[in-house]
């Protein structure tokens, strides 16, 4: 635990680091409590053992959060016990590549995030407003920062700004808004659209793929220089005056200022012919408007040259269209996996739906013709509703299979409930 946390924070600082066993799991500069014992025998269940290291390694690591990046707990449980719950997840995952990990991964807090909107508050509520503590001040933060590392902001960035926050927040009281900038600052990047819908907000993530339109090219028709817009109306011949329908407020008031005299009053020479057309100086015969004229498209369909049909005919485009049907953007990941059983996948920042936070688009051509399409294959951004995520292809699970999926599960930590399967294996010797 201290060579962990020291090598994503900063080096320990302290002399020495006691774990004492007990009932419960507490934490203290220096020394921590923590439970979990062998059976009778010495021997031990598998949740025993998998619940007794988590719980070393989260009240070890409160020597780091909040005893030397001292922030209020009492204020803002989260940035103690979410930020400890993160680093103890690293700490779990290196301990052991099969350790059942409970705070971290994404798809584990899609229960919470399901929930029914006045069961949810922000992480940025003061602790003693918080319904769901558990996930509220530790799992979903976790969660948070897991999905800024391995989706939004890549290992290597995160890294080094999360390092850089404990480096300068050490031995000081840091606010929400410090880790914010900071991680902002070290990285170089915008999280303000994940700050706030993460830790601001209650909506989960549910992003749906609509629809996918394919094509194949076809080079039919298009010789003779054929047209490709077809005939258009050409417009009014003559356009009225282009003076705003309605006045407002500030046109009439800065007329009505005699100490405003306006640069075409001050200069006569701006007052070209538009100046006296718009105030009806100059008379044109405006009846011609109800005339309007057919002109033919000024963009002829060329023909493709036979490089051209070579580099293009064997290619297959898709359209995919998005919803962002949960509130919470992400990035968009997509996986296609093609018909001769090849698989690719592609990444999406989340900055595609900047424009947009309803619906979004993106273009694909592939050399090869895809058989199926899925959203999120590695369940990497929480995504509450997978149904949503697939086209094409692939057998969805039925409801009854996705209940048991979500039924499964170690207990708690450090219960030793359910077989032993070191006691049994001893017992047959």
């Amino acid at each position: 635990t201290i060579k962990t946390y020291s090598d994503f924070t900063i080096p320990y600082p302290y002399p020495v680091a006691q774990s004492i066993e007990a009932a419960n799991g507490m934490e203290y500069p220096m020394i921590c409590f923590n439970y979990g014992r062998t059976d009778a025998d010495g021997t031990y269940s598998e949740s025993t053992k998998n619940g007794m290291l988590g719980v070393v390694i989260h009240e070890v690591g409160h020597n780091f959060f909040p005893m030397i990046v001292n922030s209020d707990e009492r204020q803002w449980t989260w940035m103690d016990e979410g930020l400890n719950s993160f680093v103890e997840y690293l700490t779990e995952e290196l301990w052991d590549n099969k350790f059942p990990s409970k705070k971290g991964p994404a798809y584990t807090i899609v229960p919470y995030m399901k929930l029914p909107k006045d069961q949810l508050e922000p992480i940025m509520s003061n602790s003693e407003n918080i319904v769901q503590f558990g996930p509220n001040a530790y799992s979903k933060p976790a969660t948070g920062l897991n999905i800024l590392r391995e989706t939004i902001m890549g290992r290597e960035l995160f890294d080094y700004a999360f390092k850089e926050y404990s480096r300068r927040w050490a031995f000081k009281h840091p606010t929400p808004a410090d880790l914010f900038r900071t991680m902002e600052d070290a990285s170089g990047e915008d999280l303000d659209w994940f700050w706030r819908g993460w830790f601001y907000g209650t909506d989960p993530v549910d992003i749906s793929l609509d629809s996918v339109r394919y094509a194949k090219p076809s080079f039919a028709n298009t010789a003779n220089g054929g047209n490709r817009m077809g005939n258009r109306p050409a417009g009014p011949r003559v356009e009225p005056p282009a003076v705003n329908a309605f006045e407002d407020i500030s046109k009439i008031r800065n007329r009505e200022n005699s100490n405003i005299k306006f640069y075409t009053d001050r200069d006569l020479a701006a007052r070209d012919f538009y100046w006296k057309y718009d105030r009806g100086m100059v008379v044109i015969d405006t009846s011609l408007n109800a005339k309007p004229q057919v002109q033919p498209a000024r963009l002829p369909m060329e023909e493709f040259t036979e490089e051209e049909k070579a580099k293009y005919g064997n290619k297959f485009f898709y359209e995919l269209s998005f919803s962002n049907k949960g509130g919470l953007v992400m990035p968009i990941i997509v996986e296609f996996t093609f018909k001769d059983g090849t698989k690719s996948i592609d990444r999406i920042p989340a900055q595609i739906w900047r424009l947009n936070e309803q619906k979004t688009s993106k273009f694909y051509v592939q050399d090869k013709e895809v058989a199926s399409i899925k959203l999120d294959p590695m369940r990497e951004t929480a995504d509450i509703d997978e149904t949503n995520n697939v086209w094409g292809g692939g057998e969805k699970a039925s409801k009854f299979q996705m209940f048991k999926a979500r039924a499964g599960g170690a207990p708690a930590r450090g219960q030793s409930v359910g077989s032993n399967p070191m006691q049994l294996e001893k017992k047959s010797k």
